[in-house]
């Protein structure tokens, strides 16, 4: 079989050069190159400690700094070289300084490749939560726009499929934007879980060498609101612990889960059964055989790659839970999950952001269905209630004039008024005029139900926050 060059960072006790297929499952530069800016601001702040407490001289600092520029430069116009036999980004990099710049053999000098990535990641982990809040908002504002422009559209509510009470579609789309506010929140909190610098902590117990940690944490913006630098406290759960990275993939998939909501209900209500609205065109595909189809692609698509982001977090979940302290090379597994988690979930954001500003509501059709008089039962019940009969015999006495009503056939609301007080003689002469949307919404008028000023005030509210 063929060898390869000895890999010098590590290679001093070994005989034997590591196999093809060794390298071949060993490397992960493919997908942690990624991380190469923010390795480069590592070295950066970690050179600026070595100088700091003598270890590294003005002139080696200055070399050092100078030959990151340069590699910075090239990976941004993308003409780096990346080389799978130095396994990964810290070493291509690595390997490359010292090319540039000798001196660079001592920026290793008290740190590890463990320390390294952990602090690597945590700094890709806060740009990557706030580009997805980012995008959470950007859904949020379409869904207010939305709600916005169909404030006097009603629709059946639904609970098990069945239709159930009346609900104008903005407060229908408002429960999802409470649902990605507690998001937005979601991912405030891992981006606090990773604004702590690991850097220092070395391969496992740290080092003899006089470092300075908090120079370090200060100079890559790991601080508090207080400007004071924020490090670890135990090196060996420093560089071993990922529960950062399954706070994000859970939080990737708990939106996922509510993205693939949003969607079931969108891809239901454009269906014929439906019909409440129209998908744009740009957002949906057609069929091969049959011409008359329009598909809601860009929903199912969402609704399916929500499983990636529940499967993410399983897998890294399974990866950890048998590991023994501290680093073990199954942690190599970490980054593709949350990578994939994240590269999907910006996605899957953005399409249905711009898919639901293109969305037509059927207003005509919305108020057909929702003219069914049966949704307005638990009105019915109130007002027995109100009259003086207790709830559980109001729900029951509604419940026989519904049965009442599909024996003989006629709309609830057509009942003649002799019937309905036979069953309940608290009923009086406005029977009829009980089947008021108008009314039953306005009645709604605490916080969080559905009554149009209710929903106004959150809308702007809402708007105001976000805008």
């Amino acid at each position: 079989m063929t060898k390869t060059k000895q890999q010098a960072t590590w290679g001093g006790r070994f005989k034997s050069k590591p196999s093809d297929l060794m390298l071949k499952i060993g490397e992960s530069v493919s997908l942690d190159c990624r991380l190469a800016l923010y390795d480069i601001e590592c070295s950066r702040a970690h050179a600026s400690m070595l100088s700091k407490v003598g270890i590294l001289k003005e002139s080696e600092l200055k070399s050092i700094l100078s030959g990151l520029g340069k590699i910075e430069a090239d990976i941004e116009s993308q003409n780096f070289e990346w080389r799978s036999d130095l396994e990964d980004v810290h070493m291509n990099i690595e390997q490359a300084l010292i090319e540039i710049s000798p001196e660079a053999l001592k920026l290793h000098t008290a740190r590890s490749r463990n320390d390294q990535v952990s602090t690597d990641m945590r700094l890709w982990f806060k740009d990557a939560c706030v580009s997805i809040i980012g995008d959470i908002e950007a859904l949020v504002l379409s869904s207010l726009e939305f709600s916005k422009s169909n404030l006097d559209v009603i629709i059946p509510g639904y609970t098990h499929l069945q239709r159930a009470q009346p609900v104008p579609i903005a407060h229908h789309l408002l429960a999802y934007v409470e649902m990605f506010v507690r998001d937005m929140n979601r991912f405030s909190i891992v981006w606090d879980s990773a604004n702590v610098c690991p850097m220092g902590s070395g391969a496992i117990a740290g080092t003899t060498l006089p470092i300075d940690r908090l120079h370090v944490a200060e100079k890559l913006g790991f601080i508090n609101e207080e400007g004071y630098p924020i490090i670890t406290q135990n090196s060996m759960d420093a560089v071993s612990d990922r529960d950062l990275f399954i706070e994000f993939a859970n939080a990737c998939a708990i939106l996922g889960m509510h993205l693939s909501r949003l969607s079931e209900d969108f891809i239901l209500w454009s269906s014929s059964e439906f019909g409440f609205v129209q998908l744009p065109d740009t957002f949906t595909t057609g069929s091969s055989l049959m011409p008359q189809k329009k598909n809601p692609d860009s929903f199912e698509l969402i609704r399916g790659k929500s499983a990636r982001l529940i499967g993410n977090n399983q897998t890294l979940l399974t990866i950890m839970k048998g590991l023994p302290l501290t680093y073990n090379r199954d942690m190599q597994e970490d980054k593709m999950p949350v990578f994939d988690s994240y590269d999907q979930a910006s996605l899957m954001l953005k399409v249905a952001s711009a898919a639901l500003l293109g969305v037509k509501v059927n207003k005509s059709r919305c108020m057909s269905v929702v003219s069914d008089p049966l949704l307005l039962a638990t009105d019915i019940v109130d007002y027995l209630v109100l009259e003086g009969t207790p709830f559980r015999d109001a729900h029951h006495k509604v419940g026989a004039i519904v049965k009442l009503s599909e024996e003989l056939n006629v709309p609830l609301d057509k009942l003649p008024l002799a019937q309905v007080q036979s069953i309940d003689s608290n009923f009086k002469d406005n029977w009829a005029e009980l089947f008021s949307l108008e009314k039953s919404l306005k009645a709604r008028n605490k916080t969080g139900m559905p009554g149009f000023n209710q929903i106004n005030e959150q809308i702007e509210a809402l708007r105001k926050r976000f805008s």
